[in-house]
């Protein structure tokens, strides 16, 4: 009896245990159920808002440089159907602009078997093309191109053709107007959205402020098509955009002057032409333009050379624009006046055993001005004697040799100066008193220049107005280096009008213009190859043009390596470049000549010489036919940015009568005479000297 209780009472324990575990078991499914998250189609949605960076624009209000938004186009191999694949090759061929060749390859892998799984077909799409993409998919899927797949859990899913927003470019709508200016940019990545990152140029120097700063974004309850409903639980964070860059560059005197010079450089068989246009007492830059430019959206092999701006990052022995520098110093100590008389000694000036000084031109004697005006290195050294060593080298920095220049580009180098333990010998320093031995930059001499048109202040060149966002408010940065006070107003006053009298009667003749103050200074410059000076030269021309209503403009022309017949002479490769470009400044409005004296202007005369059967030449009184690019532009005073780039005001506005172009041989310069250039052994001093630095 005792037995068969205690059986019973085993058994219903063991019974109680079962259902106690069962009841276990039920209890912690239901709690992991409600616990974890169930892949039903959220009640939330949020549509992201991306920033975008900010734009370069002209000071004419012409976009050079945006953004915009990039897309992707994803496809899974096995859910098109075989028989509709060339189909969907085809459509999407014609819809995106990408070869129906190459998207068959993307269908495969290496091996040559058809891809399964997820293909990219293109990561760069733009927005005008996505949207019409995302038309596609919706045809696409009417066509019954597509098929459904079972995926590992047995669900039959059908995959179609995703349009995802992966990224934002960078565009240059005028390709490569304004480089290197602008600079161009690489790719970061953001997690799996790519932005663009400045590498040179503007777009580097303003990293900082022209960068995305602040995504937006929009979520709220969704409906059961996946519309955010707009009510009072709805969120929105509107985006924060970079900073827009507003230039002082118009691009309408930008693209003349790229124009112009390109001409030059053809004319002069140069390697490259550098020149630059500023306000003399502002600092605007209105024009920086260099014959070596590319397209920043695609740049090719050949582009890297052109990659860095010169601007500020090449250093180079000047020659002859150092001169009135060297003056003005002594002028300044008053070590010397403009009527001081030297003896030049015929030219020709013996320094100990070894070395010697020449001049191009023989005279027995001249004063400071006509030192200048006849570019006299035998007559500029007896000046630099007249200062000491240490007055010489603290004087040059002064005037921004030396030091970075303050130009808004991404890399500003300070070129080199002989250290004071040299300069204090007069061999030296009379070698750097004619641009030998140093190293300078032409936006260290563009700025030093401005001081002899400015009373003596050198302004900081600034390619930048201000940075300005979406609701208008404008923001202005100092530059990293600002303004100088290089000498007293009295002495640059002296060199100004020193530097008249070179155009008016000396080695800058050919840029005189009728009715304007025209003042500057020539340099042709050897150029040295593994410590030796070879027959290559740097040509420049550094100066000012005025009117008589107040403009006052600081003009700078550097020629690197022209290899024409003699046009490596300054004053038949530089000076005209800069005489073009008062031209240009005349016809843009920019500076008015007296009108009376504006009558000497020849009405015949062109703008741009160009070497005959190659380029068209264009009278300055005609305007132009066609327009087909920006290199194709012929000069003429009435082109504006419109007719440049095609940009269409008013539809219904009627054309232009068509006009034709004479076409005529640009006269032949007559031979200069020029000096003959001694053999190596007997070169001058400022020629052989190689302890340079």
């Amino acid at each position: 009896m005792n037995k068969a209780i205690h059986q019973r009472k085993y058994k219903i324990t063991v019974l109680f245990l079962l259902l106690a575990l069962a009841m276990g078991i039920f209890l912690s499914s239901v709690l992991k159920t409600v616990s974890t998250e169930r892949r039903i189609p959220s009640h939330n949605k949020t549509i992201h808002d991306r920033s975008f960076r900010g734009a370069i624009i002209s000071a004419d209000n012409y976009t050079l440089s945006n953004s915009q938004k990039t897309y992707q186009a994803v496809i899974r191999g096995a859910s098109v159907k075989p028989e509709k694949k060339d189909l969907f090759i085809k459509l999407f061929s014609i819809y995106s602009n990408i070869p129906e060749k190459s998207l068959h390859k993307k269908f495969k892998n290496r091996k040559g078997n058809m891809i399964q799984g997820n293909i990219i077909l293109s990561k760069t799409i733009q927005s005008s093309t996505a949207m019409q993409l995302k038309s596609l998919a919706y045809k696409l899927r009417k066509l019954g191109v597509f098929r459904s797949i079972k995926t590992s859990s047995g669900i039959d899913v059908l995959y179609g053709l995703d349009i995802i927003e992966n990224g934002e470019s960078r565009r240059f709508p005028l390709k490569d107007v304004m480089s290197p200016i602008l600079g161009y940019v690489g790719k970061k990545s953001d997690g799996r959205y790519t932005r663009p990152e400045g590498k040179k140029g503007l777009e580097r120097n303003y990293e900082t402020h022209i960068t995305s700063k602040k995504d937006g974004y929009f979520k709220g309850k969704r409906d059961v098509l996946g519309a955010v409903i707009h009510d009072k639980n709805s969120m929105k964070l509107n985006r924060i955009d970079g900073l827009d860059l507003h230039l002082n560059i118009p691009l309408a005197l930008q693209c003349r002057i790229e124009t112009m010079i390109d001409a030059m450089k053809s004319n002069v068989l140069a390697d490259e032409i550098l020149v630059g246009v500023m306000e003399s007492d502002t600092g605007k830059v209105l024009a920086l333009a260099s014959t070596e430019r590319y397209n920043p959206a695609n740049i090719r092999q050949k582009d890297i050379p052109a990659l860095n701006p010169k601007f500020s990052e090449y250093p180079y022995e000047a020659g002859s624009v150092i001169k009135p520098i060297t003056l003005a110093l002594a002028l300044d100590k008053k070590k010397v006046t403009p009527d001081t008389w030297f003896n030049t000694y015929n030219g020709k000036m013996k320094i100990g055993e070894r070395r010697t000084i020449t001049d191009d031109e023989k005279f027995e004697s001249l004063n400071a001005t006509d030192i200048i005006v006849h570019s006299s290195n035998v007559g500029i050294s007896q000046i630099s004697w007249r200062l000491t060593g240490k007055e010489f080298r603290e004087g040059f920095i002064k005037f921004g040799i030396a030091k970075p220049s303050g130009l808004d580009l991404s890399r500003d180098l300070p070129g080199q100066l002989k250290p004071l333990r040299l300069l204090d010998h007069k061999m030296h320093r009379a070698n750097s008193s004619y641009g030998y031995g140093m190293l300078v930059t032409f936006a260290q001499l563009f700025k030093a220049y401005s001081a002899f048109n400015n009373d003596g202040i050198a302004v900081t060149p600034r390619i930048v107005n201000y940075l300005g966002d979406k609701k208008g408010k404008q923001y202005t940065l100092s530059p990293k280096v600002g303004n100088i006070q290089t000498v007293g107003k009295k002495a640059a006053r002296q060199i100004h009008d020193i530097l008249v009298e070179v155009v008016k009667r000396g080695t800058g003749v050919k840029a005189q213009y009728p009715g304007l103050e025209i003042g500057g200074k020539t340099g042709t410059a050897h150029i040295a190859k593994n410590g030796r000076y070879v027959r290559e030269y740097h040509s420049s021309f550094y100066g000012f043009a005025n009117d008589k209503k107040g403009k006052k403009y600081t003009i700078g022309v550097l020629v690197i390596r022209a290899k024409a017949r003699y046009k490596y002479f300054a004053s038949l490769s530089a000076v005209p470049t800069f005489r073009n470009i008062v031209q240009i400044l005349v016809e843009q409005k920019y500076l008015t000549p007296d009108p009376k004296e504006a009558l000497k202007v020849k009405n015949d005369e062109t703008l741009y010489k160009m070497k005959e059967n190659k380029t068209t030449i264009v009278s300055t009184k005609k305007p132009v036919e066609k327009i087909k690019s920006v290199k194709n532009i012929k000069p003429t005073s009435n082109i504006s940015v419109k007719s440049l780039f095609k940009i269409k005001e008013n539809p219904k506005k009627a054309h232009a009568p068509k006009v034709k172009i004479d076409v005529k041989p640009s006269p032949v310069p007559k031979k200069p005479i020029i000096k003959k250039i001694a053999p190596l052994n007997e070169q001058s001093a400022h020629e052989l000297f190689e302890d340079m630095f």
